[in-house]
């Protein structure tokens, strides 16, 4: 009994290891991770490097066509020492129309935001009634596609003569340019309406404003875009030709007044920044209307 209780004494007397807590730090695997920035780069420059290809080739055989003494156009070389000035100092302001190109394009931009916006709104407007009566499709969309075919340029006098003023007529031809497409597109997209969303409607009595928003919106929203994307390029085909008759501060102007004063140069470098801009017009509608789709189906 004693022997029982001194092996108890001297087991309770054995000190126990204190144990420590070790920090174990996870480091992710680094090979993954320079495979998804390999893959991403190979991404970008499938995106990148076709256009900078063609560009480069394109940029060289301009040079080498247009280096000739007799060549009619200038060289690329000869129109970045010709227009520097202007591609340097794109914000000077000397009052009048003798301003930097940025303000010719900024005056431009004003214009078309006008214009556009009344026709995005009286064209969608007019779509919606054209797709969903038939008797407005019947009566309107004859109309529609004659008068669609009547170029820019031509609107121009009648509208000199109506409002006797350069700002509204280049409204106005901006106006009737680019509303023709978003009708037609925004009546296609309603008639393409499935009749079973038509139906559920009518056996659920939706209000007319809940059947626009939860049913022709959402149905209609892609057409609509490709209305607005076509429309907003034309807009920009519109200001700059009907500038170079109203004149005054825009950049079909600044084109106009560069072929008067014979400096070639600048008619190229102007172009490429009308091409410039109108791409991202372009870009920006698209992204405008993948955000309002996206919004839409959320709903």
């Amino acid at each position: 009994m004693a022997a029982k209780a001194n092996s108890v004494s001297v087991a309770a007397a054995v000190p126990v290891p204190e144990t420590s807590a070790e920090i174990v730090t996870f480091h992710p695997p680094v090979r993954p991770v320079i495979e998804r920035l390999r893959q991403e780069a190979a991404r970008v420059a499938a995106v990148i490097l076709p256009p900078l290809i063609v560009l480069t080739l394109v940029i060289v055989v301009w040079q080498v066509l247009c280096s000739a003494p007799n060549s009619s156009l200038p060289a690329p070389t000869k129109v970045l020492a010709d227009s520097w000035d202007l591609i340097s100092d794109p914000f000077y302001d000397n009052g009048g129309v003798d301003k930097g190109i940025f303000w010719h394009l900024a005056k431009s931009l004003s214009r078309v935001a006008i214009g556009f916006s009344l026709a995005a709104i009286a064209g969608v407007a007019l779509g919606v009634l054209v797709g969903q009566s038939l008797w407005a499709m019947r009566g309107l969309d004859p109309i529609f596609q004659v008068l669609r075919t009547i170029p820019p340029l031509a609107w121009l006098p009648l509208s000199l003569a109506g409002f006797r003023d350069a700002q509204p007529s280049a409204l106005f031809v901006i106006f009737i340019t680019s509303i023709w497409p978003i009708i037609i597109n925004t009546s296609v997209g309603v008639r393409n309406i499935p009749q079973d969303y038509r139906n559920v409607a009518a056996v659920i009595r939706l209000s007319w404003w809940e059947v626009f928003w939860k049913i022709t919106l959402p149905a209609s929203v892609p057409y609509i875009f490709t209305g607005l994307r076509i429309g907003v390029g034309l807009s920009w085909l519109a200001i700059v030709a009907a500038e170079m008759l109203i004149g005054g501060v825009g950049i079909g102007f600044f084109i106009w007044d560069a072929w008067n004063s014979s400096r070639i140069s600048d008619i190229i470098v102007a172009l490429v920044y009308i091409g410039i801009v109108g791409f991202l017009l372009d870009r920006l509608i698209a992204f405008v209307g993948k955000l309002v789709s996206h919004g839409v189906a959320a709903q």
